[in-house]
């Protein structure tokens, strides 16, 4: 089969898609279609070609997956499994750092934090209505003492388990419970991606239990706690989606038509009272209810997969959740399922080329390093680092006996915030002379004044 080329109009420039060539082979036997898509793009002027190739310059040098392994963040092993990350210490560390800003943030807004199995009997799956809806995207069952576990694909069964271990009265909703927990979803060899298309990650999960009339409130508390998230890590520009059910495909969803059009007023309303512009996605739904999804643009104005807010009606009927109202009879919960950063693998891959790696001082793996010009003055680089170390910095020392100017030169290309440099005049001062990425030769500087001025600019998150 051979389509021909579709044309999009964007701006003075079209953009032509060959969809796809077709084509067989002969093997043995057999012939095996083989598709091949190819993707073409034109431009009227060379000013736009030459605007779109310095665009592509810039993606490649941003590229997180060889700018992680510059800066010696993460790796993928074939013989580990493809799509699996392997966190080293310095990339460990920055996720370390997303997870506690994350973990301080949710508590300050009412957040609970709970953890979950990585695995459940398949009935499980089948209840929540995954193993019907989502079955492409898990793993095969694991047999275990003759039943079938699957690796989970979603946190959101487990919650509502731990909801139903009591019952709850109105009085205690709402119930917000965060949960960093890990998924694991098949996805074809094809399209894994680095850290930004993964076979396991963990999302920046919560699942809210309220009732009716508390819906609305909460659906703009995670609106702006994602904001609040989303500024703090420097991405202030987005597009928000409203992903509904497409017309005509009610077979890919679950539950009734009047629930699914609560849940989706109830974003709607939400949006238009915050007056945030967004673009109605029809058929983008998730198969249990609608959802705002919101797409952050980095430094270079491309857009990634962020923050999700779904509303659920169906998860709770399945479960037969519920709750004591004031009147003393039981009433359906309503559960909201959201992220604020999405997957913590895809968005420290979005921040690596957000940065293109030049991570702000609060973020960097490690802040500043101590580079003692001769091994006379080692002793005092090591008190130094104690001193930084006592109050919280992330600091190292190089004590190697290479060259001053070698040891700069490696600390520029590790893309350090700063290099404390120390001699003799440093000692004699109780000072450092500090190369900053941001200013450059700063000249020397009182350690207490130093030590002072990062510090807030760590806590403003400059």
């Amino acid at each position: 089969m051979c389509r021909g080329p579709h044309i999009q109009s964007t701006g003075k420039a079209r953009v032509f898609k060959l969809l796809s060539v077709a084509g067989a082979y002969w093997r043995g036997k057999e012939t095996n279609p083989m598709l091949q898509r190819i993707y073409g793009t034109a431009f009227f002027t060379q000013a736009e070609l030459d605007k779109y190739l310095k665009f592509l310059e810039e993606a490649e040098k941003r590229d997180h997956r060889k700018i992680g392994k510059d800066l010696d963040l993460f790796s993928f092993h074939e013989e580990g499994g493809p799509g699996l990350t392997f966190w080293h210490p310095k990339g460990a560390r920055i996720r370390n750092i997303v997870e506690n800003f994350w973990r301080e943030e949710h508590f300050k807004r009412g957040y609970e934090i709970v953890y979950s199995p990585h695995i459940a009997k398949i009935n499980l799956w089948k209840t929540s209505g995954h193993w019907n809806f989502y079955r492409e995207s898990m793993y095969s069952p694991i047999e275990v003492d003759g039943q079938e576990y699957i690796l989970k694909p979603m946190n959101c069964p487990f919650a509502v388990l731990m909801f139903k271990t009591k019952l709850h009265s109105y009085r205690d909703l709402p119930l917000r419970w965060g949960e960093l927990g890990t998924v694991y979803r098949y996805e074809r060899s094809g399209v894994l991606h680095g850290l930004l298309r993964v076979r396991g990650f963990t999302q920046d999960d919560a699942h809210i239990f309220c009732t009716p009339d508390q819906l609305e409130a909460e659906i703009l508390g995670v609106i702006e706690l994602a904001q609040f998230m989303l500024s703090s890590f420097g991405f202030n520009e987005y597009e928000i989606e409203l992903s509904v059910r497409g017309k005509g495909e009610k077979e890919k969803y679950i539950g009734r038509d009047e629930v699914w059009e609560h849940a989706e007023d109830a974003l709607r309303v939400a949006l238009d009272k915050k007056g945030l512009k967004y673009t109605r996605m029809e058929g983008e739904a998730k198969f249990y209810g609608p959802a705002i999804d919101i797409k952050v643009k980095d430094a270079i104005g491309r857009g990634w997969q962020g923050p999700t807010i779904q509303v659920d009606f169906n998860l709770p009927e399945r479960f037969d959740v519920d709750y004591v109202g004031s009147d003393g009879l039981h009433h359906r919960v309503v559960m909201v399922h959201r992220t604020v950063l999405g997957a913590m693998e895809r968005f420290v891959g979005c921040l690596i080329e957000h940065y293109a790696g030049d991570f702000p001082l609060w973020l960097a793996p490690i802040q500043m390093r101590i580079l003692p010009i001769t091994d006379a003055h080692i002793d005092y680089a090591k008190k130094l680092q104690a001193q930084l170390l006592a109050r919280s910095f992330r600091v190292e020392c190089d004590t190697s006996n290479a060259k001053i100017s070698y040891k700069i030169r490696e600390g520029t290309l590790e893309k350090i915030p700063y290099l404390l440099v120390v001699g003799d005049k440093e000692i004699e001062g109780n000072a450092v002379a500090v190369r900053s990425r941001k200013k450059g030769n700063e000249g020397m500087i009182y350690i207490e004044d130093f030590i002072k001025n990062t510090e807030s600019e760590i806590r403003e998150k400059r």
